[in-house]
Order: C-alpha cells, then structure tokens, then sequence
C-alpha cells in the first residue's frame, strides 16, 4: 500500500484543517487506517484510527472532541478533519495503514500542521 497524505499548512490557534490520505497498491477496504503524528523534539504519537467498514474509531483522549476521521473507500481515501487547533497539535502527520489495529504496516510520507498562537 502506498499512502500520500496531504493537506497539512499553516492555521491560528482555534481553527481547523483537513488532511487527506489517498491509497494505492492493494484493496484499500481491508485495511484499518489511521494518522499519527510526531511534533518537534518530542516521540511520535497515535492521534486516530478507524476499521476498515468505517464504524469504528478509535481517539487519543489529547484529540478526542476535536478530531474526526473518516474514510471513503469508494476513493480509497481517509480523511482528518481537525478543529479547535492547538499550538500543541503542531506536528508532522502521517497517515497508515494495517491489517489490524495497533499494526500499521504501511506509513505515508507525513504532511505538516503548524498551529500559531
């Protein structure tokens, strides 16, 4: 599976963005999809990540609220929406996919949101 996410940039504190991850190589509805990110200095993190039916998702209680995923697996794409931006949502994102959760096999190349005060 290759993945290319997008949509990353510059926003305030207080607004949203939406990133895209398009999929190609192998059946994307198999896959369970998700994003993490990795902000400066610090560890990467798991932000999301949802089945492949779409039904089930799964939140970091720093995103809950204010995140939403989805996927479209007619375009073999998942979606982050992002609102209420922090300065500390300021990181590297990148998109994955896995056979199963907690094992993401296939990472993207990372897209950046940089949130300003």
């Amino acid at each position: 599976v290759q993945l290319q996410a997008s949509g990353g940039g510059l926003v305030q504190a207080g607004g949203s963005l939406r990133l895209s991850c398009a999929a190609s190589g192998r059946t994307f509805s198999n896959y369970v999809m998700g994003w993490f990110r990795q902000a400066p200095g610090k560890e990467r993190e798991f932000v999301v990540d949802i089945s492949w039916s779409g039904d089930n998702t799964l939140y970091a209680d720093s995103v809950k609220g204010r995140f939403t995923i989805s996927r479209d697996n007619a375009k073999n794409t998942v979606y982050l929406q992002m609102s209420s931006l922090k300065p500390e949502d300021t990181a590297v994102y990148y998109c994955v996919a896995g056979r199963t959760r907690g094992n993401y096999d296939y990472w993207g190349q990372g897209t950046l949101v940089t949130v300003s005060s």
